[in-house]
């Protein structure tokens, strides 16, 4: 990251960066990262094969821990998924929880809203003072294909989120860990798929395969921020568009329970801050460093029913070109109605 001219950095300005980080890692998980799972529409079978395969009916799912799916709700059928997890890395903490509420509007269009809670915990002073809301999701998913219950070909289907600017981001003083959100509007663009394949066991696997391209609005910043901002400064920061890919796969163990595995990537343009601070000084320019992040997400599913389930996993962030490496666990629950 370069910065004209060059300003000293004390150590809670290191801290406000951290906050700026986690809140990177963060979006690896929500909203345009943990995966809820939806029933696909029931559609004529084919005919059966001559021999065993296990019936899409005898599978029940809650869904990787972050794929989304490509199916939507049936009309006037809803779906909660709450999420708690805590995004870990050597020096802080980032505990979370968001939740999935979708509703089919009809049944290939599903709307949904995906608050966020945070605490962040980090080492020596700058801890929320309490938990906070982050930044909330508005989205819409289309699904554009019908597939017959026993095929393999794709669900295929088109969402689209709205990232508001709910979650605290300036104005910090010496509480870096209460930026919970980015300040700016950010609107992702996203293609789901979804296929069964049937293995020579005759046991089902579901794959999903997701690309995403997101991009943000300007945030008008005052004071210290999760921008790294210093007091007294009086500008504006533009989050970098982001690219992003998650594969997933899941395998019938048994009709309760299944072992889910995402792959993901992840690459994000730097942030540009722009401004003068209060005191007159020479105008301030903070340019981020393009990133790029690699992950995994094992996770084993247990559904009590088609409509109940729950999820343990945890995701991996490896590193990567300005990215340090955290690690995620996570749990879910899964409900349909």
């Amino acid at each position: 990251m370069t910065m004209h001219p060059a300003v000293p950095r004390t150590p809670h300005q290191r801290c406000l960066r951290w906050v700026a980080w986690s809140l990177s890692c963060a979006a690896l998980l929500p909203p345009a990262a943990l995966a809820q799972d939806v029933p696909s529409r029931t559609v004529a079978p084919l005919p059966a094969a001559s021999t065993w395969r296990q019936s899409q009916d005898d599978a029940w799912w809650t869904g990787p821990m972050l794929a989304n799916s490509a199916a939507t709700l049936p009309r006037g059928h809803v779906l909660i998924e709450p999420y708690v997890y805590d995004v870990s890395s050597p020096h802080a903490d980032g505990y979370g929880s968001l939740t999935y509420m979708l509703y089919g509007l009809t049944d290939r269009l599903t709307v949904g809203l995906v608050p966020v809670l945070g605490y962040n915990r980090m080492d020596g002073p700058g801890d929320s003072s309490g938990i906070g809301l982050g930044d909330v999701s508005v989205q819409a998913q289309y699904r554009l294909t019908d597939v017959p219950a026993g095929s393999s070909r794709p669900t295929v289907s088109l969402q689209l989120q709205e990232t508001l600017p709910t979650g605290k981001y300036d104005r910090l003083g010496r509480r870096p860990g209460n930026g919970l959100g980015s300040g700016a509007t950010t609107t992702t663009l996203q293609v789901n798929t979804q296929t069964y394949f049937w293995l020579s066991n005759g046991r089902i696997l579901r794959m999903r395969f997701n690309v995403a391209q997101s991009f943000s609005a300007r945030a008008r910043i005052e004071d210290a921020s999760v921008y790294g901002t210093p007091d007294g400064f009086r500008g504006h920061a533009r989050p970098g568009r982001s690219f992003f890919v998650n594969a997933a796969w899941e395998y019938s163990l048994s009709q309760r329970w299944v072992l889910a595995l995402d792959v993901t990537y992840r690459r994000s343009h730097g942030a540009r801050v722009r401004g003068d601070d209060a005191g007159g000084l020479p105008a301030l320019h903070l340019d981020g460093r393009s990133s790029e992040a690699f992950g995994f997400a094992p996770a084993i599913e247990y559904s009590w029913s088609p409509r109940l389930g729950v999820l343990f996993g945890t995701r991996v962030i490896t590193g990567g070109h300005n990215t340090s490496t955290t690690i995620t666990p996570a749990v879910a629950f899964n409900y349909v109605h």
